[in-house]
């Protein structure tokens, strides 16, 4: 437990400073950021063809209202924590990988929703749309990569089934 809070801790520090960096923010942080508002402008825009996304900006062309998705606001932070939780779990390769992928579906999923429902709620209050964007999405964000990772423990395999499925094969290869 011990080996994993100082690998878990040490691998979020180098990725944190790592977002951080000029190049990583230029080349990866801010298209990502741009494109995250493109797809919640689509999505919003396939009931409501007043919003209309430009960069990382949403408007919606008859209030004037808009919402620009900075970084911080993209749900990179939560795959750092993820990614830092995953890695530094002691588990086969393969199921880290497919623990990243949903930990990713299941984050940027949940931050679309996250922009979509602040960007409508911004428009009715503009106090509530700060609590929200502060307080509840934010915790929200990061519960979703906590739970991510429990769900991802609990279907990891245990020893015994990997040493049954390699005694399977070391079976059928010597049927073979």
């Amino acid at each position: 437990m011990i080996r994993f809070l100082v690998v878990f801790m040490l691998a979020q520090a180098g990725l944190f400073g790592l977002e951080m960096l000029q190049p990583v923010q230029q080349q990866l942080i801010l298209p990502w950021t741009a494109l995250l508002a493109d797809l919640s402008g689509w999505f919003m825009s396939l009931f409501d063809s007043q919003v209309l996304a430009s960069g990382k900006v949403i408007r919606h062309s008859s209030t004037g209202f808009a919402v620009s998705i900075e970084p911080g606001c993209n749900g990179v932070e939560a795959m750092i924590v993820l990614l830092a939780a995953i890695g530094a779990f002691p588990a086969p390769w393969l199921y880290k990988l497919k623990g990243l992928l949903w930990g990713f579906v299941a984050i940027q999923g949940l931050n679309l929703l996250r922009i979509m429902s602040l960007f409508y709620l911004g428009q009715w209050s503009r106090e509530l749309f700060d609590w929200a964007h502060l307080y509840i999405w934010q915790a929200l964000i990061m519960l979703d990569a906590l739970v991510v990772f429990l769900i991802w423990i609990r279907y990891l395999p245990t020893e015994d089934s990997r040493l049954d499925s390699t005694k399977d094969s070391d079976l059928k290869e010597q049927a073979a």
